[in-house]
């Protein structure tokens, strides 16, 4: 079930608001259904923008990235890190001055095209220092911005990914880079750009026109976490970092309002379920029993997923498993869910 038994669940809203990397595509190539999916929105007239933490792309980079792919974008319907982090500079800082850049080309270009000077060691006497992911970035780039925060440079992070996905699985994104920095340093940044914090959605929200903006994201510690800051309504789907285990044991503030498994759950009703669902929905039913959920029943994954999170958002986190060694069907379920006891 969504909003109500036959409705498309993108009806509801104005906007969507989609994660890149997880969501779209992974690194380079489109998660399958995505660009059907983002096509079906445009064919519909609907709003789309995109709201990404990567900051190794500019706006239009990212648009014609998406378009090479099949989904039309323009520059404008894209936010990233990076130009937020540039703007936030442009704001603070006298114009041309001078940034220490840690991160790729992309960072670099949004800092001067904020008409602030991007420099690469401590000894140009930056000013600030701004860290964005960069697959080349190294030790040595971590040792200048050292320098620089240890002698009074601003330092800013456009965001605290501690991976991003692939299709190798998660490697270690800005976070892991910054997490370096801070322990160099003994301290966090001075400002968090990008997801969770709310500004990349609020930005985004504001094109919506007073309607309601749906955001669609694979990370709870980031996408969803972000839109709840943000007070907007978000879709988790399993395409991306975030999966059905992480999902059980999150925290409040990072508990989406519906899950799906793909984009398919904007418009199937079958395909998206609202969460947290009762402890008995569409057939299921979960019990705690020696520390353990015991799921029972028969009807669709997704649905005994809703089930599992009213029950483990009510108690403390505990194992899942069927609960008999011949309930077949919870064992499918479990399994298509990757909770596999």
């Amino acid at each position: 079930m969504t909003t109500g038994a036959g409705e498309r669940l993108v009806d509801g809203y104005a906007l969507v608001v989609f994660d890149l990397d997880g969501v779209i595509y992974l690194i380079d190539r489109p998660i399958p259904g995505a660009v059907e999916a983002v096509g079906r929105l445009h064919a519909e007239g609907r709003a789309v923008a995109y709201a990404t933490n990567n900051a190794s792309r500019r706006s239009s980079e990212v648009a014609d990235l998406l378009t090479g792919m099949g989904v039309p974008a323009r520059p404008e319907e894209v936010l990233t890190s990076a130009a937020a982090a540039a703007e936030l500079l442009r704001d603070r800082l006298p114009a041309g001055a001078a940034v220490l850049v840690v991160g790729a080309e992309a960072l670099r270009a949004e800092v001067r095209a904020a008409g602030l000077t991007p420099v690469s060691r401590a000894d140009e006497s930056p000013v600030a220092v701004v860290q964005g992911y960069g697959p080349q970035v190294g030790w040595v780039d971590l040792a200048e911005a050292s320098v620089a925060v240890r002698g009074g440079a601003t330092w800013v992070a456009t965001n605290t990914d501690r991976t991003l996905p692939s299709g190798r699985g998660p490697l270690p994104g800005n976070g892991a880079l910054v997490a370096a920095l801070r322990t160099a340093l003994g301290r966090d940044p001075d400002v968090v750009v990008g997801k969770p914090e709310p500004a990349l959605f609020a930005t985004a929200a504001r094109r919506a026109g007073g309607g309601r903006a749906l955001v669609v994201g694979d990370r709870l510690d980031t996408d969803i976490e972000g839109a709840r800051r943000a007070g907007l309504d978000s879709l988790l789907v399993l395409t991306g970092v975030s999966d059905a285990a992480e999902l059980l044991a999150a925290p409040p503030q990072r508990r989406p309002t519906y899950v799906s498994m793909d984009l398919a759950g904007l418009f199937d009703p079958a395909a998206v379920v609202r969460v947290p669902g009762a402890a008995d929905t569409g057939g299921w039913s979960v019990a705690s029993r020696d520390g353990a959920l015991e799921l029972s029943g028969a009807g669709r994954p997704l649905d005994a997923l809703a089930a599992l999170c009213a029950a483990a958002w009510s108690a403390e986190p505990a194992r899942v498993r069927p609960g008999s060694a011949q309930a077949t069907q919870a064992t499918q379920a479990l399994s298509a869910l990757g909770l596999s006891a």
